[in-house]
């Protein structure tokens, strides 16, 4: 059996999958957090056998992430990496820097779920390329792991919003979530990893069984199923009735607002008849409403301008009892931002390193 990548693991798994090795949990702690942290074995530290170190390394190995190149916005500081699995499948993720205020900076890691992806969303460079395949565990861990080396400030949360639908890859998405979310992982709250979805029904569902404490957002984007279907086939498979009676039972199980993500785009999505109707589909529900201009390199797509985008957001506010949050999608410059991630780097100046 060849061997296993040490970072698709916590350390429970870790510790019960290789106890025949003599691994306790103790020891899977420090493996997990030196390989994370550091990228390399624990061999300085003298509390673990360098004998034990050879024997494990035979069962499990430190897996990385080709970074073939990288990009860091002048006008806002976004970065943006292409990493390179070893089969040569290609994927980004962006480093976001927050800085709530002065003095207090952290970064959060967006990361890609799958290589392309199939859900074909119009204004999406993404959904333009196609799936070439879902992300390893260990992929997606690899991606803020790598990122979070490096990054000027301390890295406080992931968001699941770069390549990819993440409850498409559910499994991979919600054990790479554990990783991060582990004390000896990434040792990232739980409330601060995001999962971001078009609106796969059944996995939603999945996700209120199961009851994990990571947030979830819904991209709505219109609550008319025709404009809705315009933009996003996911649409035709899962209809936002049902999307609706899955958010419901979220809630229900949770006790958490629902967040609802909504891409702006000039003259289809930002009038007051659309407030009126995403009203009337939210009904009781308790809803957040991200609004999030569009980013289309080709044209197609417009994003509102101010008068059009508070327009917008007033009628939202009088039809919607709701917070309503225009949410900043950075990086536009090196298409680092919402709905351009496409594995291509134009032209702008590069980080050192």
């Amino acid at each position: 059996m060849p061997p296993e990548p040490l970072t698709a693991f916590t350390p429970q798994q870790l510790a019960e999958r290789y106890a025949s090795l003599g691994m306790t949990l103790p020891l899977a702690r420090k493996l997990l957090s030196c390989a994370l942290r550091h990228g390399v074995w624990p061999t300085g530290d003298t509390t673990v056998s360098a004998r034990w170190l050879t024997r494990v390394s035979r069962e499990l190995y430190l897996p990385e992430l080709s970074l073939a190149d990288r990009q860091v916005s002048p006008s806002d500081g976004f970065a943006k990496y292409l990493f390179a699995a070893p089969d040569g499948v290609r994927f980004e993720a962006v480093l976001i820097p927050v800085v709530h205020r002065t003095g207090d900076r952290k970064s959060i890691v967006c990361v890609s779920s799958q290589a392309g992806c199939a859900m074909g969303c119009a204004f999406c460079a993404t959904g333009r390329l196609g799936f070439t395949r879902d992300l390893a565990p260990w992929e997606i861990v690899a991606q803020a792991a790598q990122i979070r080396r490096e990054a000027p400030d301390p890295v406080r949360g992931v968001v699941f919003m770069g390549m990819g639908e993440p409850l498409l890859n559910y499994e991979s998405v919600i054990q790479a979530a554990r990783v991060f979310s582990d004390p000896s992982g990434l040792a990232i709250s739980a409330k601060a990893i995001t999962l971001s979805t078009a609106g796969i029904v059944p996995a939603i569902r999945r996700l209120t069984r199961e009851g994990h404490a990571f947030r979830l957002i819904v991209s709505l984007t219109s609550a008319e199923p025709a404009k809705r279907r315009a933009l996003m086939p996911v649409e035709n498979a899962y209809p936002s009735n049902d999307l609706r009676a899955a958010l419901t039972d979220y809630h229900t199980a949770t006790g958490r607002r629902v967040t609802l993500a909504w891409t702006m785009i000039s003259g289809f999505n930002t009038g007051e008849e659309d407030a009126r109707q995403l009203a009337a589909w939210v009904g009781d529900l308790p809803v957040q409403i991200d609004l999030i201009d569009v980013n289309d390199a080709t044209g197609r797509f417009i994003p509102p301008g101010d008068a059009e985008r508070n327009a917008f957001r007033d009628a939202l506010r009088t039809h919607l009892a709701a917070p309503v949050i225009r949410r900043y999608s950075g990086g536009k410059d090196i298409h680092a931002a919402c709905g351009m991630l496409a594995t291509h780097l134009p032209a702008a100046p590069r980080a050192n390193g």
